[in-house]
């Protein structure tokens, strides 16, 4: 070991480069965790708003949402094309929440949409400061882990050639499949080109583009005359109560019309409910055993779409929407073991074994 100066001190080493296939096969099935683990929080949210009442608010969860299931899927496309499989019906997958980001920090909790919501969510998509390094482990931000992802890409692109890297079977690739809700495009990853693309989908629609944009580059599905805003500063304008308009900045904050939240038109769900709140047989735990069989299989389904069967996404987006009634049906139980009075019972998102699935 070198001897140390006076006053010197010794420095932990950062994260390793991804500079082999398997490191890089290795993160992409990160980045493949990462987005479903934000989708059970985006739904507890959405299915906790009275549509009705809360359109705007529903409008942009119900939309980041898709969002995050498209880069979902762009990132399995990145994993297969670089010779992968992606696995998404495995118990890691569900951890109990309140959990962290896998290789982060952030937490995320199953929480009804309000406040402490929008908290997390802001937290989750912020947009990394100007000159943060690449992150390919702890990261401080998304972007920064998907920076990480790009740097690997580039060296071994650079040192192993372009067919060495893009190895896997084209076969495998889920492309042409419309998202509802979105504006963002899900497309095949054969090369370097195409896979730098479906990074910059991801990270724009999060943070927005050229890192200090308010805009993703997409048009506003929902108003074609509006440029589309990312997902962070969608979430800000639910918090500040007004939208985004040409001209605006980060720094100038939203100065366009308001955008109304109704914090009174939201089902009070607890906060991150468990199967072990409700006695076993009661009518909230069977109904949450019930969905949480019908998400595992929603991620089955996604697994055999992403891992050689690409026509089964059509069904894992119908299995996703058929969620939304066992949630909204669990929504509308009272909490019967009292601990706080006046809310209602939730999804858990518990792991449950094909085996026990029928």
């Amino acid at each position: 070991m070198k001897n140390l100066e006076p006053g010197q001190s010794v420095t932990a080493p950062g994260p390793a480069p991804i500079d082999t296939l398997d490191s890089l096969r290795e993160h992409l099935q990160w980045a493949i965790e990462l987005e479903q683990a934000t989708l059970p929080s985006y739904l507890c949210a959405l299915y906790s708003l009275d549509p009705e009442r809360n359109p705007d608010a529903v409008e942009v969860v119900g939309s980041v949402f898709a969002e995050e299931m498209l880069h979902l899927a762009l990132a399995a496309n990145l994993l297969n094309a670089v010779g992968g499989r992606p696995r998404l019906d495995t118990p890691r997958m569900l951890p109990p929440y309140p959990r962290r980001l896998p290789h982060s920090s952030l937490e995320l909790s199953l929480l009804p949409f309000g406040p402490r919501a929008l908290e997390m969510f802001l937290r989750l998509e912020q947009p990394a400061p100007p000159g943060a390094p690449a992150e390919g482990d702890g990261y401080e931000t998304i972007g920064q882990f998907y920076d990480a992802v790009e740097q690997g890409l580039r060296h071994l692109r650079e040192q192993l050639g372009e067919q060495a890297v893009f190895s896997g079977d084209p076969a495998r690739q889920v492309s042409g499949t419309h998202f509802r809700h979105t504006a963002g495009s899900l497309f095949a990853v054969e090369d370097l080109e195409s896979a730098l693309g479906a990074l910059e989908e991801i990270v724009e629609q999060g943070e927005g583009t050229a890192r200090g944009e308010v805009w993703d580059g997409d048009q506003d599905i929902f108003h074609p005359d509006r440029d589309e805003v990312a997902h962070y500063y969608r979430l800000m304008e639910l918090k500040l109560g007004r939208r985004y308009r040409r001209g605006d900045t980060p720094q100038s904050g939203p100065t366009g019309e308001p955008v109304q939240v109704n914090l009174a038109a939201v089902r009070p769900m607890r906060p991150d409910p468990k199967l072990s709140d409700h006695a076993p047989g009661s009518a909230v735990r069977v109904a949450q055993e019930q969905f949480n069989r019908t998400y595992c299989t929603l991620l089955n389904q996604l697994e055999q779409a992403f891992d050689g069967d690409p026509k089964l996404l059509g069904a894992a987006v119908g299995t996703m929407y058929g969620l939304k009634g066992q949630a909204v049906a669990l929504m509308a139980m009272p909490d019967e073991d009292g601990t706080k009075e006046g809310t209602v019972a939730g999804p858990t998102f518990d792991y449950v074994p094909p085996e026990s699935r029928a």
